[in-house]
């Protein structure tokens, strides 16, 4: 089986076991069949931008260099979103775009994976954002009416627990025995006292199993950076936006944009 077409972040769907699909051109992949079998990625040099346009390479996140500074989906406050201003009716690069972003619900949570992480997404995007972090499991902190108050939570709690997965420990599932519940109940208590009003009373654990068969060890991470890289190896399993294969790891969002072929046996 072969498939082509520009690489695009993994859709996730929860259940008993994570269940990954890849739009590829105009096939839709059901990732996890492919498990235990080869699978070969070769990159053709060409990347498509955000904005569809074809391009020698991407500046960062999948933009070119003129979208990344000019795009409201490339802004720092899709990064940071104690930037955001659009509660104040103040526009960074396009207000309207930024009203709609910005002014919904967003969730504070915690994360397990070697570490308890902070986070912060859309209530659109959850349970999705914990899946395509590899997280052990999650549980949400704080549910709020907009971006600024969710990074304002954020950074406050940034001095007692991390804000970046660690991929590699991740991958390597160096789960960390501290209770999620519990440190729910600590962040909690470490809040401004003018957050607590946002406090998520039905927190409950999501677990999450992703369909990983073979545990690496080790960490290899392959890149395709130039015409002619490939990736290629038996497929061990998936967690997060990750390929893991018997010859290293293969981050599928990180290559979004990527002119490849795909070619399954």
């Amino acid at each position: 089986m072969q498939f082509e077409g520009p690489l695009s972040k993994m859709s996730t769907f929860y259940g008993e076991e994570i269940r990954y699909s890849l739009r590829l051109g105009n096939d839709l992949l059901f990732m996890n069949q492919f498990i235990g079998k080869t699978v070969e990625i070769s990159f053709d040099g060409n990347h498509t931008c955000f904005c569809g346009h074809l391009v020698p390479e991407v500046y960062r996140q999948n933009f070119c260099r003129e979208c990344f500074f000019t795009k409201p989906e490339a802004s720092p406050t899709i990064m940071k979103p104690e930037l955001s201003k659009a509660h104040l009716g103040i526009e960074e690069r396009d207000l309207e775009f930024e009203k709609r972003l910005q002014l919904q619900p967003h969730y504070v949570y915690l994360a397990k994976t070697d570490r308890i992480k902070v986070g912060v997404t859309r209530n659109t995007q959850m349970p999705f954002r914990w899946m395509d972090q590899g997280a052990k499991s999650a549980a949400i902190l704080l549910e709020v009416p907009n971006r600024y108050v969710a990074g304002e939570a954020e950074v406050a709690l940034k001095d007692h627990f991390v804000d970046k997965t660690s991929w590699q420990a991740m991958l390597k599932d160096n789960l960390t025995e501290e209770d999620l519940m519990e440190a729910i109940q600590r962040a909690q208590s470490l809040l401004p006292k003018h957050l607590n009003n946002f406090v998520y009373e039905d927190a409950v654990e999501w677990h999450f199993n992703y369909p990983v068969k073979h545990q690496i060890e080790k960490v290899k991470s392959i890149s395709l950076k130039s015409q002619g890289d490939q990736l290629k190896g038996k497929l061990f399993g998936i967690r997060g936006q990750y390929l893991i294969t018997e010859n290293g790891v293969f981050n599928v969002r990180s290559h979004s944009g990527c002119m490849v072929k795909m070619k399954v046996t």
